[in-house]
């Protein structure tokens, strides 16, 4: 006589597939059921009223906003269309250190701290000292040149 090939964990695989198709099953008897009792709710609409907020009801025509094709930009601002900023700003020397030819300014307006080096002089300068300079982009950030003293 052949042996059986319906191992242990053979039926408890079989068991649990079963038993999943039959909570499956379960589900969707419950979904139909509460379908037929409540009805079809169907989908549901949400709108847009005119401030682009959701809401449940149509929004008020009245409120209808109407722009024109013209008016739309999408862009970037164009440079002459921006403020024009003046380049020289004033601050004082917090550091330099004249053997290595390099030092720090702290901006007056905004206290932010600035790297100058002894080529972007235009006088000497030396600690506390109030100067004049200009912005450039550096490797590490944001360089003070033409530093002049006040």
């Amino acid at each position: 006589m052949a042996k059986s090939q319906q191992t242990f964990s053979k039926s408890e695989k079989e068991k649990k597939r079963l038993k999943k198709r039959q909570d499956k099953q379960k589900k969707m008897d419950a979904r139909k059921a509460d379908k037929e009792e409540n009805g079809t709710g169907g989908i549901q609409f949400a709108y847009v009223d005119h401030n682009g907020n959701l809401i449940d009801t149509p929004p008020d025509p009245t409120m209808k906003v109407v722009y024109e094709l013209d008016d739309i930009q999408i862009s970037v601002t164009k440079k002459e269309d921006l403020p024009q900023e003046d380049p020289v700003r004033n601050g004082k020397v917090s550091f330099f250190d004249t053997s290595k030819g390099f030092g720090f300014i702290i901006d007056a307006a905004n206290n932010e701290k600035y790297f100058t080096h002894v080529s972007g002089l235009i006088d000497q300068i030396a600690e506390n000292d109030k100067v004049s300079y200009e912005l450039e982009k550096g490797m590490r950030g944001m360089n003070a040149v033409k530093v002049k003293k006040i």
